[in-house]
């Protein structure tokens, strides 16, 4: 195992210290999206776009195995399912897929759910699943959708105004909401399957990727603007926090256990900590000159992220 351990100091007004391990992931992969299991020193899943495979690391080791995914497949999100399996959006496959890492790779059964014929290429994105267990997901081509996976039944809505449904995620009450980046917006999913779009106050903003905190605010990262936002639900109110340097470009965002925001920050190639409390942001960065962060997740203790550019899985290590 070749990984390389840093010790970095934020740029806060409050100094602290974060390690930061480096994992390299073996060329030609395109990683993309990546999702840590809740156990300490558990696996950690990312998506293989360039390949067509579920890539597994053990953060113990080092030690990384890939499982193929099916011909044509591309995957662009991963997450866990409240089954114990690692879910994918496929693109190149048009399907939702299913691995069981805790069976042996011998015997192990790669499920896959195609979408319906008449959707069309959905470019498939990311996807969350809800408090009763359906795996909502979005399509960049302008849909959304749900795979019940008690009986394999899936619906595929046309989302408003067209292209551009990107990250989703739900509140701990289970509401689903994604972002739309070329349309703009948040939406917010009804019990009937249809959407309520929620505009934030900058125009064009590119609403990329979504978290709720443990409150059911839903943080959301404006790829055009730059900004870091919030939407407080039990309100309407909206806040936000332009990212430090010339510029940002926000990517994605996610929430740790703590409430502290992390995201993934573009144009200066850093990882910024939003802390809602003092409104101030800290910097951190890898060792990588381009590392294009992608989808960020964590465990207690520790934020993981897939540096598409660099080919490396990235963890930062802070005290909880």
């Amino acid at each position: 195992m070749r990984c390389l351990l840093l010790l970095l100091m934020t740029t806060g007004a409050a100094w602290a210290q974060v390690t930061v391990q480096e994992y390299p992931v073996p060329k030609g992969h395109g990683i993309h999206d990546v999702w840590a299991d809740a156990a300490p020193d558990g696996p950690v899943w990312f998506s293989a776009q360039g390949s067509g495979h579920l890539g597994i690391l053990d953060p113990k080791t080092g030690k990384v195995e890939f499982v193929a995914l099916g011909s044509g497949s591309s995957p662009h999100g991963v997450i866990a399912g409240p089954d114990g399996a690692v879910w994918l959006t496929d693109g190149g496959q048009n399907a939702i897929v299913r691995v069981d890492p805790r069976i042996e790779p011998k015997t192990r059964v790669i499920r896959a759910w195609k979408l319906p014929a008449d959707s069309g290429y959905t470019n498939l994105n990311t996807a969350i699943f809800d408090r009763a267990g359906i795996h909502w997901f979005t399509g960049q081509s302008g849909i959304y959708g749900r795979l019940d996976p008690r009986n394999g039944e899936i619906k595929v809505f046309d989302a408003p105004k067209g292209r551009g449904p990107y990250g989703i995620h739900a509140t701990p009450d289970g509401t689903v909401y994604y972002a739309s980046l070329a349309g703009s917006y948040v939406g917010k999913i009804n019990p009937d399957g249809s959407t309520t779009v929620i505009e934030p106050p900058t125009r064009r903003q590119g609403a990329r990727r979504v978290w709720s905190d443990s409150k059911g605010n839903v943080w959301v990262a404006e790829w055009n603007s730059g900004n870091l936002s919030r939407y407080d639900p039990s309100t309407g109110r909206w806040s936000a926090w332009r990212a430090p340097g010339d510029e940002p470009r926000v990517y994605a965002v996610y929430v740790d256990p703590a409430d502290k925001v992390w995201v993934s920050e573009w144009s200066a190639q850093v990882m910024l900590r939003f802390d809602p409390q003092t409104e101030k942001f800290e910097t951190f960065r890898s060792s990588s000159r381009t590392a294009n962060v992608r989808q960020i997740h964590g465990r207690r203790g520790e934020v993981w992220t897939p540096e598409s550019a660099a080919d490396k899985l990235v963890v930062y290590r802070y005290k909880p």
